[in-house]
């Protein structure tokens, strides 16, 4: 499977990674630290992704924020003055 039909099955996000399980099993794993957007959210926000781009994608609606598995798996990082500044309710 080519990594423009690989398609996302689960997303995890711990402490210090981001683990994106792909539907052929495959595993990509980056450090959180290259996504700041992701590294500064709260819990909540991580938990709540869906699949875009017929799968190809994951979003997370309340980050508006978007990733692509072809990203991921080059190895891309969040793309410099991307990270969008979260304003969390104290």
């Amino acid at each position: 499977m080519s990594s423009l039909r690989a398609k996302i099955n689960n997303v995890v996000v711990g402490r210090d990674t981001l683990n994106v399980e792909l539907a052929d099993g495959r595993v990509i794993t980056a450090p959180l630290t290259w996504y700041p957007t992701l590294l500064q959210a709260t819990a909540k926000q991580l938990r709540r992704w869906k699949p875009c781009g017929a799968g190809t994608g994951i979003h997370w609606p309340d980050l508006d924020y978007h990733l692509s598995v072809e990203g991921l798996l080059r190895g891309s990082p969040e793309a410099e003055g991307v990270t969008r500044r979260l304003l969390v309710d104290l």
